[in-house]
């Protein structure tokens, strides 16, 4: 064989080399976008740097997979239901505390499925990796409850914070618990 042959063999190599490695960075890229979805996004837009944020998120996943968790009963889902409503149904009165509440009861229901409770991002990673169209709800409800906190919240703030911590109540009281999480997501 001639060296030229050999080069020619070996640069063709490095290229398929190259091109398989491109291809499967493009697919994984492509699965970790589609199963975050609008957390994704959010995190893109927030830190500017596609391969941190696949990164982040792979980590995400591999912390959340750690984690046992687990349905609700019938019995626990009919009574986090009813306090929902009381939740609610306080608004109109009570607006600031009714948010108040339902921040402490999606904690609740999170901590009684599984999920880590003691810090947000945490809490965020988590819902992110299980609930990914709702985690910017989770984000947004949490930050105008805490505004509240110090009273800058406008009445409108509270009913757009109780709407969104209602769509990832709903999302925790209906999912059913799969410990994989891949089995949550589409």
């Amino acid at each position: 064989m001639s060296i030229g042959l050999i080069v020619l063999v070996v640069a063709a190599v490095i290229l398929v080399a190259l091109i398989g490695w491109l291809m499967t960075r493009r697919r994984r890229s492509t699965l970790v976008q589609q199963r975050f979805g609008p957390e994704y996004e959010h995190r893109l837009e927030e830190q500017g740097d596609r391969r941190a944020v696949e990164a982040e998120l792979r980590d995400v996943s591999k912390r959340r997979r750690s984690l046992d968790v687990r349905p609700l009963s019938a019995p626990a889902r009919d009574r986090y239901s009813e306090q929902w409503r009381s939740v609610q149904s306080r608004f109109v009165d009570q607006p600031d505390q009714a948010v108040s509440e339902a921040d402490r009861l999606v904690a609740a229901v999170m901590k009684e499925r599984g999920y880590p409770i003691d810090d947000f991002d945490d809490q965020i990673d988590m819902v992110a990796v299980d609930h990914p169209d709702v985690a910017e709800n989770y984000r947004a409800a949490h930050a105008i409850h805490n505004r509240n906190s110090q009273r800058l919240a406008s009445t409108d703030d509270l009913r757009q914070a109780l709407i969104h911590y209602r769509s990832l109540f709903e999302e925790l009281l209906a999912d059913a618990g799969a410990s994989n999480p891949s089995t949550s997501r589409h």
